[in-house]
């Protein structure tokens, strides 16, 4: 038994969604609060038209993305300096401790992610880093 939840498989309705500390939109679906997950957390992320994230980065966690509609620029590494672009079918990775930031370019379709993180608890490992707000270029934070 994890924090009162028995193991079991589990049918999970999505969750309310809620504001990450980052930005985006999230609905979680397995985490450790629904189910008692204690490595794994996956849901669904969207990007408003326009929108982009808080430079940040997830401590100690791995993040798998698939890219189920719109169009995301993904800038990472040090200072912010490497960009990919990640379209609808494509899948991205992001390492532990790897800076970041995502931006919806479009100005008239959301960005629609599934995402996957090795922390249950999702927002937990999330370090803000105000210092690289500005370091993506026609995006302001």
């Amino acid at each position: 038994m994890v924090d009162g939840i028995a193991p079991t498989c589990r049918v999970v309705r999505s969750a309310a969604a809620y504001e990450g500390k980052q930005g985006p939109t999230y609905a979680g679906g397995v985490s450790a609060e629904s189910v008692g997950a204690r490595a794994i957390w996956l849901g669904t992320i969207r990007m408003a038209p326009g929108a982009r994230t808080k430079a940040h980065r997830h401590e100690g966690h791995e993040t798998a993305l698939h890219i189920v509609s719109g169009e995301v620029d993904l800038w990472f590494g040090e200072g912010l300096r490497e960009h990919a672009v990640a379209r609808a079918g494509d899948y991205l990775y992001i390492p532990a401790g790897v800076s970041h930031v995502a931006v919806n370019r479009s100005q008239t379709e959301p960005v629609v992610v599934v995402g996957a993180r090795t922390d249950p608890n999702e927002q937990e490992s999330v370090v803000l880093q105000p210092e690289l707000d500005d370091e993506v270029p026609g995006a302001a934070p």
